[in-house]
């Protein structure tokens, strides 16, 4: 028996809502990315292991609020746990591995092609993943071309994304950039969910238990709170919140700066002779 799926149980609200995590982790995971990209090698790490999991995290929260929507009139559902955080790590690993080449390598053609992949395809990954962490009674079915079709969607997006983070530009490139991931992102899950169809088990009970939404709603304080410290840590660095849009990534030899202005600290100002403070040069004859 063919169980009749809503996705939309809440009608606008999920997806709306689902959108604007999609957006928030990618605005947030691109800053800390084009940041990676103006400091040292030392520092590099850091920023971009901070911009993979607020995408990942953005991505995972994206797809567990449009799933508060989704509902089979038929059966209740019910989530295993450990599957589903375990598709929150898989998001933030795959999404790294693609951040991280791309941080290291640059925004370019093999590096960029090869990472857009890996991303797209941890994206795509957390999705059905999460979806396997779904307990009901009967079997999820899947149309293999749409599915391929929400792969390539994934994949697209996340190469697009990861080109706009390797564009040293300001804070509103990154916005526009990440408005366009959450679409691609969000266009990514909804496609997949097209693709399912649910082969209900026979049953005699009726179905009960708790709404989607009850259920979920504790599993995503963890990574919300994370978003919302890794926004802090954005509205903290004036220099990633508004960028340089006339910085470009360089080459950099031992021992020279990050920065250019870096290039001027710990040098001592030169008075109007030309001579740096403090310096004595040799006297004129003015002043023996």
């Amino acid at each position: 028996m063919q169980g009749t799926v809503d996705g939309f149980s809440y009608g606008l609200v999920t997806p709306v809502v689902a959108y604007l995590m999609a957006c928030l982790g990618g605005a947030l995971g691109l800053r800390c990315t084009t940041r990676s990209m103006l400091v040292t090698h030392s520092w590099r790490v850091g920023w971009l292991a901070l911009g993979s999991a607020t995408i990942g995290s953005g991505i995972w929260t994206m797809h567990f609020v449009a799933m508060m929507g989704f509902t089979v009139e038929q059966t209740p559902i019910h989530y295993d746990k450990a599957i589903t955080f375990a598709s929150l790590g898989v998001a933030i690993v795959m999404v790294g591995i693609g951040v991280f080449i791309v941080g290291y390598r640059g925004a370019t053609g093999v590096a960029l092609f090869t990472g857009g992949t890996i991303t797209g395809l941890g994206i795509a990954s957390m999705h059905y993943l999460g979806m396997a962490g779904m307990r009901l009674n009967g079997v999820l079915e899947y149309n293999t071309a749409t599915v391929a079709v929400s792969v390539g969607i994934a994949v697209v997006a996340a190469t697009a994304a990861l080109w706009a983070a390797g564009q040293i530009r300001g804070f509103l490139w990154s916005v526009g950039a990440s408005l366009i991931m959450g679409l691609a992102v969000s266009g990514m899950h909804y496609t997949g969910m097209a693709a399912l169809s649910v082969h209900l088990h026979p049953s005699t009970g009726a179905p009960g238990g708790d709404s989607p939404a009850v259920l979920l709603a504790p599993l995503m304080i963890g990574p919300l709170t994370f978003l919302c410290l890794a926004g802090v840590i954005v509205l903290f660095d004036p220099l990633m919140v508004m960028g340089k849009p006339d910085w470009t990534p360089v080459e950099r030899k031992p021992g020279v700066p990050a920065h250019p202005e870096a290039a001027h600290i710990g040098r001592r100002p030169l008075s109007r002779s030309g001579q740096r403070a403090g310096h004595r040069g040799s006297r004129t004859p003015q002043n023996r």
